[in-house]
């Protein structure tokens, strides 16, 4: 916005000579188009019409003896994707991975068709936001995003551009020429943010992106999250922060002790769960009554009331025969106020798949 670029060092590249701003180096125009990955390493082939993926085969990486992840294979299709995991279950790991900051001991990985063993090619598609302040202590919110810039090789001109843009996007420009050390916790989140988006690219790897963010921030930044998915990019998050990623995610990754324990639709998963009896929360009228009733169901297995003897929380092995045992007790006069299913979030997958690690 030219209120905002007049403060900034935006106003002075104006104000050089026309062939200094514009100058462009080879760098600029190949962070432009992008650098294409070899042919023998893009999936499906030049002429395959089939979506890019994040893909691992069968992947492993060990610290030593100690394990890092373990025969990791996923195929992540663009969208928003979650890894979800407590502290030390390989979420890192895994992204460190993607972005070729680490290589496996065994197998192999292509993100959009790129090995992370091509790293000046991944990282013209790859944004990475950290979990760790990675500025300088001497530099702004301006100068930290506008030098990662120029080192990708764009000109100054158009490197603080660009910066000024991702300043924009993520609510900064105010602090835009502040130092990033006097920065909150939320606003150095953010700058990392920025940071990763810009160079504009097909794929985002975020850890933890949300930590420390106010409420309407945090929604603010959400809302950005779903419009890079909804234009074909790769947007790949880690979270140990269970709810949040029932409302943000396309899809999650449930890891654990290095090891892939789900993946795909949060439904989806939940539905291939078949001996995990699906849990319904009910309020009712006269609970001890319908609780009794559904007692005589075979497919019920628990029933737990509520303390106010006005609900209950039913765990039943199959959800039709409970629906028409639901009607039946309706039918026959009890008021039953609202059925909840109790079960179909990530937080009660992960505890039912890991034991409630």
């Amino acid at each position: 916005m030219s209120h905002g670029r007049g403060r900034g060092p935006i106003e002075r590249e104006r104000n050089r000579p026309s062939g200094a701003a514009d100058e462009r180096s080879e760098g600029a125009t190949r962070a432009e188009r992008g650098l294409g990955a070899p042919a023998s390493e893009r999936v499906g082939g030049s002429g395959g019409a089939k979506p890019p993926g994040v893909i691992f085969e069968d992947v492993s990486k060990f610290y030593g003896e100690v394990l890092g992840v373990n025969r990791v294979t996923l195929n992540i299709p663009p969208g928003l994707t979650s890894l979800v995991g407590p502290n030390g279950s390989g979420k890192t790991t895994l992204m460190n991975l993607m972005t070729g900051l680490i290589h496996p001991d065994n197998g192999r990985i292509l993100m959009r068709g790129i090995s992370p063993r091509d790293p000046e090619s991944l990282m013209r598609i790859t944004g990475y936001a950290t979990q760790y302040d990675t500025a300088p202590r001497w530099a702004t919110g301006f100068t930290f995003i506008t030098t990662g810039l120029l080192l990708f090789g764009y000109g100054r001109s158009e490197a603080e551009e660009r910066a000024w843009k991702a300043l924009e996007r993520l609510g900064l420009t105010d602090a835009a020429n502040r130092k990033v050390a006097a920065y909150s916790k939320g606003m150095r989140q953010r700058v990392r943010l920025a940071q990763a988006i810009a160079h504009d690219p097909e794929l985002l790897v975020l850890d933890e992106p949300l930590n420390g963010l106010d409420p309407l921030v945090r929604a603010e930044t959400i809302d950005l999250f779903r419009s890079w998915a909804a234009a074909g990019k790769h947007v790949i998050l880690s979270s140990h922060v269970l709810q949040e990623v029932d409302v943000i995610s396309d899809q999650v990754v449930l890891i654990a002790n290095g090891m892939i324990v789900a993946e795909g639709q949060i439904r989806g998963v939940r539905d291939e769960i078949d001996e995990h009896p699906s849990q319904y929360l009910l309020r009712c009228r006269n609970a001890s009554e319908v609780a009794a009733r559904l007692f005589n169901e075979d497919h019920i297995t628990e029933i737990r009331l509520n303390d106010d003897r006005m609900g209950m929380l039913v765990m039943t092995r199959d959800r039709q025969q409970f629906a028409r045992a639901l009607g039946r007790i309706a039918l026959d006069g009890h008021r039953i106020e609202s059925v909840l299913p109790a079960d179909e979030n990530v937080d009660a997958l992960y505890e039912y798949l890991i034991g409630g690690e």
